[in-house]
C-alpha cells in the first residue's frame, strides 16, 4: 500500500540518505535483523568519512531540519554526524518504520543474495520468499511514516536516514510506481542524499 496516493501534493520537503559504509557492507555481508543491527555493525571509518563528505557537498540542509532516523547503528551513528555538522536545532528523532527491509533466512549471509531477492520482488510485490520482508510491507511502512509527518508538520524540511532497500522502495512510491519496480530506479550510493519530489 503506497499511503502517499491520498496526497495530490505534500506540504513537506523530504530528503533521504542512505548510511554510510557499515563494518556490515565492509565484510560483504547481509545485517537486517534488528537484534544484530541495532547494536552491532555501526559505520566503519570510510563510512563516517563518506557522511561528513556528503554533508559538506550537499548545501541544501540547514539547522532548522528535522532528522529522523532508523534505529539500526549505521544509521544511527550516520545521523548523529549530520546533527552535529548541521546543528540542528531539533532532536534527533527515531522511527522503526526506517528500519532496514528483513532479508529473512539471508541474514548475516553473502550480499550477493540481493539479487535473488530482487528478482522474486519483480515477479511478485508480495512474495515473502525465504523469510524476506515484501516489497509491498516496506513500501506500506515508509509511506506511512510520510503520513504521519504530513499530518505533524507543515514546510518543514525533513532529512531520513535509513538503509538500500527501504529508501529504494521509498523513492519509488515518490515516482507513483509499483513497489515491484524499485529496482528501475536510480539506487543511492551509501551517504547520498537526495531529495525525494513526488510524480
Amino acid at each position: 500500500m503506497n499511503h502517499l496516493s491520498n496526497y495530490a501534493e505534500l506540504s513537506n520537503d523530504y530528503y533521504v540518505m542512505r548510511h554510510g559504509q557499515s563494518l556490515g557492507n565492509q565484510q560483504g555481508i547481509i545485517v537486517s535483523d534488528p537484534a544484530n543491527g541495532c547494536a552491532g555493525f555501526g559505520l566503519s571509518e570510510r563510512g563516517r568519512e563518506q557522511v561528513r563528505a556528503s554533508l559538506q557537498r550537499d548545501g541544501m540542509l540547514d539547522a532548522d531540519t528535522l532528522i529522523v532516523s532508523s534505529d539500526f547503528r549505521r544509521a544511527h551513528e550516520s545521523a548523529g554526524i549530520a546533527h552535529a555538522l548541521l546543528d540542528c536545532r531539533s532532536p534527533l528523532e527515531f522511527d522503526v518504520r526506517l528500519r532496514e527491509r528483513n532479508f529473512g533466512e539471508f541474514e548475516l549471509g553473502p550480499d550477493s543474495a540481493y539479487e535473488e531477492v530482487w528478482q522474486q520482488d519483480e515477479l511478485n510485490p508480495d512474495s515473502a520468499y525465504r523469510a524476506v520482508e515484501s516489497v509491498n510491507q516496506v513500501m506500506a511502512r515508509v509511506t506511512a511514516l510520510i503520513a504521519d509527518f504530513e499530518q505533524r508538520y507543515a514546510q518543514r524540511s525533513l532529512l531520513l536516514v535509513s538503509h538500500g532497500d527501504a529508501l529504494q522502495i521509498l523513492q519509488t512510491a515518490f515516482a507513483r510506481r509499483e513497489a515491484s519496480a524499485h529496482r528501475q530506479l536510480e539506487h543511492l550510493h551509501t551517504a547520498e542524499i537526495r531529495q525525494l519530489l513526488t510524480a
